[in-house]
């Protein structure tokens, strides 16, 4: 019967290892720094995702005027007159006066004293009744341009809006086509 010989591998080093050190005692500032480089990595990593994740959503800008829909303060003191011609200052007291005030729908003014575009104009007019329906007028002209033709009455178009928004916007470019008339 053959000799079972039994080989031993000296090549393998007994190494032994020496037991971690106990972690050493950080101070309140190292662990507050050590936190803070942390939570900043984090931070970095979600801002990252996040913009991943929404880069797909289509964003429009926010105008305030959708947001804001009550009366406006707008400081001490009279507004300053920008236009020299009688319509186009009308037109530029009555959005002041809407800005303010507020602007309202089915009506000529509410309890609040909010006032359609008609009423506004109509107060700023101070009964001067030509230089009013002139001013109508170029709102008119000034509302057409823009949304055609089909606008029957400056009251039909403040009453289909929900919001002061287009209303308002168009009382300020009636000013502004006044003054370019020299009205």
């Amino acid at each position: 019967m053959p000799q079972a010989h039994t080989i031993s591998d000296s090549t393998t080093p007994t190494t032994t290892t020496a037991a971690p050190a106990p972690p050493a005692e950080l101070s309140l500032e190292e662990r507050l720094t050590l936190i803070n480089a942390e939570m900043t990595a984090r931070l970095d990593q979600a801002a990252v995702a996040y913009e991943v994740n929404t880069a797909h959503l289509g964003t429009e800008p926010v105008n305030l005027a959708d947001i804001i829909t009550g009366p406006v303060d707008t400081g001490p003191g009279p507004v300053p007159h920008l236009y020299p011609t009688p319509v186009a200052a009308l037109l530029q007291r009555a959005h002041q006066r809407l800005l303010i005030g507020g602007w309202c729908k089915d009506a000529m003014s509410d309890e609040d004293g909010a006032r359609c575009l008609l009423g506004a104009i109509r107060v700023e007019a101070r009964g001067d009744r030509g230089l009013e329906a002139s001013a109508a007028a170029v709102l008119l002209d000034a509302i057409r341009r823009r949304f055609g033709d089909d606008v029957d009455s400056v009251p039909s178009f403040n009453d289909a809006h929900a919001t002061s928004r287009t209303p308002l916007c168009m009382v300020d470019q009636a000013a502004g086509l006044a003054d370019a008339r020299g009205l």
